[in-house]
């Protein structure tokens, strides 16, 4: 847990991200014991950290107080990507139930969505909320392709997009359906653009394994252009997060990429596990949270998430 771990350290590609890191900051392993470790989501008023263990069916609790892991639900419908609203509440991708769910303070689990004009979603993936309060989130069909990480099942809509929930009477629109299989998402510090993982070649050889772009329009509501920006060099980019600098900061295949704004790879965060996912937190959310197949990792930075 704490020195030198075996299998990390940091790759130095540009000498912006070298900026980024601390050299005294050493990368810890703060648990492990899982089988897909997935959707890291902070919570800042409790100084805790919440976690999908997909095959496992449950949801992970790390407390930052005195470092303890505890289970936070049980069953836990496969749940995957995480993240929390304005208002502290928890919003989650269920594979198993096909839907996006809020837990509120009360501990009530709502239902935002679980079918698009009718036919359920496939297995919703990762989530993020806008300002406004809308929700944005992926569904690819990895938890109704296998009973691991969810069911297996036919696609009702026989496709994978990306969707927004309206905040105000909760109607789902489509706002972008050109993807293979859309995964990780998140938009750029002033909300202009937003930025989506696709991770198609999971399943085709010559699929996408790279991060597109798009313009977010002026109303808010939907999304222009979508040039891809950045192709992993190591197995898939999943999900990712943003600092305030608009740096993007993504899972793959042998650790975390720090990539500018355009894409372009400042360096890497060496992690000796397939990384899934990411977010940042902390009294100063300089804390990466990194979330890696079996286990949790943390490393403080030198930048805070946006």
């Amino acid at each position: 847990m704490f020195g030198q771990l075996e299998g990390t350290g940091y790759e130095v590609i540009d000498a912006e991200f070298g900026g980024c890191i601390l050299g005294t900051a050493h990368i810890e392993r703060l648990w492990t014991g899982g089988r897909w470790c997935e959707g890291p989501a902070w919570f800042g008023g409790g100084r805790y950290l919440v976690w999908s263990d997909i095959p496992n069916d449950r949801m992970l609790r790390y407390d930052d107080t005195d470092g303890s892991v505890s289970v936070f639900r049980a069953p836990a419908m496969n749940s995957n990507g995480n993240t929390t609203d304005r208002q502290g509440r928890l919003v989650t991708c269920e594979h198993l139930a096909r839907r996006v769910t809020r837990t509120g303070h009360d501990g009530t689990v709502s239902v935002l969505a679980d079918n698009y004009e009718g036919r359920k979603f496939n297995s919703p993936n990762d989530v993020v909320e806008r300002s406004d309060g809308s929700i944005w989130f992926t569904d690819p069909d990895y938890g109704i392709l296998m009973d691991y990480e969810g069911r297996r099942a036919p696609s009702e809509i026989g496709a994978c997009h990306v969707y927004r929930i309206d905040p105000a009477d909760g109607a789902v629109t489509r706002v972008a359906d050109d993807y293979a299989k859309p995964n990780g998402i998140g938009f750029s510090p002033d909300e202009t653009f937003l930025y989506v993982a696709d991770t198609g070649r999971t399943h085709d050889p010559d699929g996408p394994a790279h991060i597109r772009r798009h313009r977010v329009t002026a109303d808010g509501t939907g999304l222009a252009g979508g040039e891809v920006i950045a192709e992993c060099d190591a197995g898939f980019f999943d999900g990712f997060r943003m600092d305030t600098d608009g740096r993007i900061w993504t899972s793959a295949g042998d650790g975390v990429h720090c990539l500018d704004a355009d894409g372009r790879l400042l360096g890497k965060i060496q992690i000796p596990e397939v990384v899934a996912n990411v977010c940042f937190g902390g009294a100063k959310r300089n804390r990466l949270f990194i979330t890696a197949t079996t286990s949790l990792y943390a490393v403080y930075l030198n930048v805070s998430g946006a």
